[in-house]
């Protein structure tokens, strides 16, 4: 398998990403840079990692959208490559339009930096098959924009075709319907806030978010 984590200005989870995949897999991802406006061939899985690509100026995550390097992860999501975002990558794929809806401001207008317990709300997609579905996880957060925002047919329509894959179990920041993960349509592109890559070493409180690696790897493995 050949990953690759893209860096943007702002960034502060990439390496963390990049240990969490190499120590899943064993093989650690290429690292790119937004102004690269190609993404190195053969790539299997792309991760867009937290942080506060330029400042959060603008919009969280509207100018890292418009990076060069986002025209080729795109046009990989079409070919169906398995694209993660996880918090401001989160918001960078809801900009960028391969995700639905939106991340506002927190409900309280505050900085939530906690280990929080999510629903596993379906355990049907790549990158969550390693988890039972209901199951109870504890994933860390820390952000200040991670209120998901969509009006109610869309929601509508992501829990009628079970795109949502994890849901706060308590009230978290505003989230609509309390949810904390999305699915595109496809199933191959996952945005969720909570970051699962500070919870695969148990030396760092917990390893709940080392099946979700362990989903999406495993399955490229045997495709």
């Amino acid at each position: 398998m050949r990953a690759a984590v893209i860096t943007f200005p702002g960034s502060n989870c990439d390496r963390d990403m990049a240990v969490a995949i190499e120590t899943v897999s064993g093989k650690a991802p290429v690292r790119v840079w937004h102004g690269d406006a190609e993404l190195p061939n053969g790539l299997d899985f792309i991760a867009l990692p937290g942080g506060f690509s330029y400042g959060d100026y603008l919009r969280s995550g509207a100018m890292a959208a418009n990076s060069p390097v986002m025209r080729s992860v795109k046009a990989a999501a079409e070919r169906g490559v398995p694209v993660l975002g996880v918090c401001n990558g989160f918001q960078v794929l809801t900009e960028a339009g391969l995700l639905p809806g939106a991340l506002m401001r927190n409900a309280g207008q505050t900085f939530i930096c906690r280990t929080v317990p999510l629903v596993v709300e379906n355990n049907q997609s790549l990158f969550t098959s390693s988890y039972a579905k209901d199951t109870r996880i504890r994933i860390p957060v820390a952000h200040h924009d991670g209120n998901y925002f969509a009006d109610e047919a869309t929601l509508d329509r992501l829990e009628g075709e079970g795109q949502v894959a994890f849901r706060y179990a308590e009230s978290c920041n505003g989230s609509r319907r309390d949810i904390a993960g999305v699915l595109s349509a496809s199933g191959k592109v996952l945005g969720m806030m909570p970051h699962p890559e500070r919870a695969i070493d148990a030396a760092h409180g917990g390893t709940d978010g080392r099946a979700l690696f362990e989903s999406v790897i495993g399955a490229l493995a045997s495709a």
